[in-house]
């Protein structure tokens, strides 16, 4: 049986809170479980202006990240313009956190879990550039095949008027790598969790962090169980639903 450890984002920065409850970024104010008790230590949640991350001192990169779109900031959010500024999080111990230096030559792109695309402020934009909610990605893949994806999110959101979306990186086997002094952990594919209320849909997708075009259109139970964490906040009725694809991509 493959060893699974699953993880997604984590965002952090100057205005960060450690241990706080960031529950107004998850459905009914739900937020994701850990139900793989391997991925617990070292976890610490961060809760930032406009989304959150649970953050792994093993992987050095968040197990999730949790933002609550609406129509008014997605709207905003195309006013903001994009820093690039990519710092080390400092309300993270030195000793689990990832380092700009081990991204560099690493020949992986420092991959938002928590897109700048979504963010409405300059304070949240500055925010989402923290290594907290860095995991390393495919530059193809993040360029392309992930950047229509998140742009596919956001459409559906602005259409619906809101949703909420986790995001998160998978380390699946048992042979996985690492980049730089710090090792930290290389995702083998990423996964987005979308509950939209108004429409009663929910459902997950999932890629390869490899250069690929294609992903897979999942049940959020099936994530669930690929994953290690758990989604509370979308009612159990809607686990079971499936979506032919995502429009654009």
């Amino acid at each position: 049986m493959k060893r699974i450890l699953g993880v997604a984002l984590l965002v952090v920065a100057m205005h960060a809170h450690a241990g706080s409850s960031c529950a107004q970024f998850s459905p009914n104010g739900l937020e994701p479980v850990l139900t793989n008790q391997k991925l617990a230590p070292k976890a610490r949640e961060l809760c930032f202006s406009d989304f959150a991350v649970l953050h792994s001192g093993i992987t050095r990169t968040p197990l999730w990240s949790a933002e609550h779109l609406t129509r008014e900031h997605l709207l905003a959010a195309k006013e903001e313009v994009r820093t690039n500024r990519f710092y080390a999080e400092p309300a993270l111990p030195a000793d689990e956190r990832a380092e700009l230096s081990d991204y560099l030559h690493s020949g992986f792109d420092r991959g938002h879990q928590a897109p700048a695309g979504d963010r409405w402020t300059d304070a949240s934009m500055s925010e989402s550039f923290s290594l907290a909610n860095m995991a390393p990605e495919n530059p193809s893949h993040n360029r392309r095949l992930w950047a229509h994806i998140e742009m596919a999110v956001r459409k559906m959101a602005l259409s619906a008027g809101e949703a909420y979306v986790t995001t998160g990186p998978l380390f699946i086997g048992s042979q996985l790598s690492t980049i730089g002094p710090d090792h930290v952990f290389v995702p083998t594919a990423l996964y987005k969790v979308v509950y939209i209320p108004s429409q009663q849909l929910a459902f997950a997708v999932v890629a390869e962090n490899v250069a690929t075009n294609h992903y897979d259109v999942k049940t959020v139970h099936e994530l669930e169980a690929l994953s290690g964490i758990s989604f509370p906040g979308i009612p159990a009725g809607l686990k079971d639903r499936r979506i032919g694809g995502l429009n654009g991509v």
